[in-house]
Formats: structure tokens, sequence, C-alpha cells
């Protein structure tokens, strides 16, 4: 079990390790709300930060001010405000404390150390051997973090922890993997062992949950406080936010849109059931309709290629794809009213051939406004995007952020 993170801690001297302080008594969920706001937005007075987000001046400065004193805020100048006085302005302390992020994918593991503002500082991956085992993970997982802190002179001091993200049922309040279908993993203590090998403070989360917070501090989610992270490769994954914060449900299994069933007695699923979203709507779905055809094709990278040849099959392929994932957003749509899905992931860049057909079946399966209610936003994003997000879960520890 690994310490929970949070304002009112200080940096230690243990490589990293924090200390506690006294609590602050305000709460958490409107702490993390200021802290994001700022991060996302400013520099901002804190009069505008209570404009912003409806809180009055003294809840703000009640918050803002203890944040400055613990170093995760600085003053940064003044701003003028017509005939009233100059207002003072805040930031971020990008420079006082660093996060690390890891992202564990089938064939590789790719980390990132960043400042507090998740700007990326330094970057590795390291390719990994198919069907490879948590332990030798963890061990290329440790090798990498100690690798980027040896490179980077005084960032083990100023660390934070260490972020780790991979597909599946994270538990995150404990850092264990309870499931993994991707990976062929269950019951694995991430958080815990890595912390044992590394000497620092470790938490870990599903990726997509990792990559909605990226998203929503720094992406397309900046200016919604209801969308969807929907990201399609080798499976298809889900992050929500819901009124502002992300959801997860009660045991972090909210959004696995990928595991709706659509088939009834549909094609085997990597969960072990069958005929789940993932099966119609992921790489899997393409390839295999693509064999059915009769086309030779190796690979998902030879798939596009040909789709955008015009090879019938892999056309239709990539099409079938499309309308099958529409048919879940739409069930999105319909159950939540969403103001914008981003649709990222592995397979993103491949959406001139998917989106068409996506788009179509959403609006056709959307019920009454639900699906013109909703933005429909395209995110190509690399494996350091990933792992920027898994960095984004120390950030939002280290500000009492509510899971």
């Amino acid at each position: 079990m690994t310490d929970k993170l949070g304002v009112g801690f200080t940096m230690g001297r243990g490589g990293g390790r924090l200390g506690r302080a006294e609590p602050e008594s305000a709460g958490d969920g409107t702490k993390a709300q200021i802290f994001a706001e700022i991060l996302s937005s400013g520099p901002l007075s804190r009069t505008e930060v209570a404009r912003r987000l409806s809180l009055s001046q003294s809840t703000v400065t009640k918050i803002v001010n203890p944040l400055v004193e613990l170093g995760y805020l600085v003053e940064a100048g003044e701003r003028s405000s017509g005939n009233g006085r100059p207002q003072r302005l805040v930031r971020v302390a990008r420079d006082v404390h660093n996060a690390i992020g890891v992202k564990l994918a089938p064939a590789h593991v790719t980390a990132v150390l960043t400042d507090l503002e998740a700007g990326v500082l330094s970057r590795m991956r390291v390719s990994m051997p198919p069907g490879y085992s948590p332990e030798y993970a963890l061990d290329t997982a440790a090798a990498v973090v100690d690798e980027l802190l040896e490179a980077a002179p005084g960032a083990r001091e100023r660390l934070l922890g260490v972020g780790v993200g991979l597909g599946g049922h994270v538990d995150s309040r404990s850092g264990r993997c309870v499931y993994s279908g991707v990976l062929g993993w269950r019951d694995v203590d991430l958080a815990g062992r890595l912390a044992e090998l590394v000497g620092l403070t470790v938490v870990a989360d599903n990726d997509v949950n990792a990559l909605v917070i990226a998203e929503r501090w720094f992406g397309e989610g900046r200016d919604s406080d209801s969308f969807a992270v929907v990201t399609v490769g080798a499976g298809i994954g889900c992050g929500l936010v819901l009124r502002g914060e992300p959801y997860v449900g009660v045991a972090g299994l909210g959004g696995e849109l990928g595991h709706v069933p659509v088939q009834h007695e549909g094609a085997l699923c990597s969960c072990g059931s069958r005929g789940c979203l993932e099966t119609v709507a992921s790489d899997v779905a393409v390839m295999r309709r693509i064999a059915a055809s009769g086309l030779e094709c190796a690979s998902m990278e030879e798939a596009v290629v040909l789709a955008r040849q015009g090879e019938p099959a892999a056309v239709a392929a990539f099409a079938s794809m499309g309308e099958a994932l529409g048919r879940g957003l739409a069930v999105l749509c319909n159950l939540l009213n969403l103001d914008k899905i981003v649709v990222t992931g592995e397979r993103a860049g491949a959406h001139d051939l998917f989106g068409p057909a996506c788009e179509a079946s959403l609006e056709a399966h959307g019920f009454s406004s639900a699906a013109r209610d909703c933005t429909l936003i395209v995110d190509v994003a690399d494996d350091y995007l990933w792992a920027r997000g898994a960095a984004c879960l120390v950030i939002r520890d280290a500000v009492h952020v509510s899971r």
C-alpha cells in the first residue's frame, strides 16, 4: 500500500518520498477544481478564479494562499483591472516539482518526466516481448524511471511520485491491476511492487482515466464539464467527466464501453465474454473481417495502407468498424447526453477510413437530439500523451483531486 499524495505534503529527503503535514480544511474537490483551473488557464487572479468557478472570493483565497505557501502555486505579477487596483496573478510553480508517468502497452513501455504543469522534460520508450509478465514489466518500468531521474539532476529530490497507466480494471485506491485483458494479467500489485523497486511513491489507474485528466487539463476537454474520451485501437476504452468531475464508478469500472454487449453469441472478447463492442469496433475486428475476405494482411498498418489504396475488403472492414463504433458512441450520448466525445488512441489516425461510417451510425442511433447535442472530436495521440496522462495521476493526487 503506497502513501496517498496531497497538498499538505512537503518534499522529504528520501529519494522523492513525501512527508505528511496537517491537511487543509477546504473541500478536496474545490481545491482540485481551483488548481486545475489555474493549471490549464493561468496565470489568473484570485478574482478571475472565483468568477470562472462561481466561487466566493474568500473561498478562493482560503485555498490559493496555502497552495502558494506549499510551493504548488507562485505569484506571477499583476494585471490591471480598469479603474480598480491591479490584481495579483498566480500560476502553477512548474519547476518546483516533477512527476513521472509510465504507460504499459502490449508492445512497449513508454515513460515521461514532466514538470508540475505536465510539460514533458524527457521521454523514453522500450520495446517489449509478446506476452511479457508483470514482473518483467515492473522491472523494465523501474529501470526506465531510474534512467529518467539519473539524466535530470535534482529531479529525484523534486519528484512527487510515479504514475502508471494500463488498459483494464485498476483499483486506483490500492494501485492493483484487478484484470487486464489486453495484457493477460490478474491481481497484480502494480503500485506496491514498483514502489519497492524504485523507492518512490507510486499511483496507478486505468490508462484511459489517466488520459481523461490530460484532456481535461490540457486538451479538448478544457472547456467542457461533460465529455467522454473514447480510445480506439487494440481495444475500445472510455473515460468520463460528468459535471466537471471524473466518473469511474464504485469500483473503478465506470466507462467500460468496450465491454458493452452488442451481439448475441458474437465473437469471443479478450474479457472472456462474447459479442462485446470491442469485438466489432477495434483492430481485432478489422483484421478478422479482412482475413475472412481472403485478402492477405499481416498488420493493422498494412490494413490502413490497403484501405487507403481502395482495396474493397479493407475499405469494408474499416467501414464496418466505424458503424459499430458509432452505435457504441450513441449509447454514450443516449445515456449521458454528453457535450463532447474525444476519439483518440492508436487508431485515431485512421479516422478518414472509419469516421464517415461512425458519424452516420451515431446520428442514426442517437435518440432525439442526443447525437446533435454532442461534438465529436478526433485527437490523434501518441504514446507519450498516454504517459503524460499517467504523470497527471501524480499531479492530481498532489492536490487531492477526487477519484
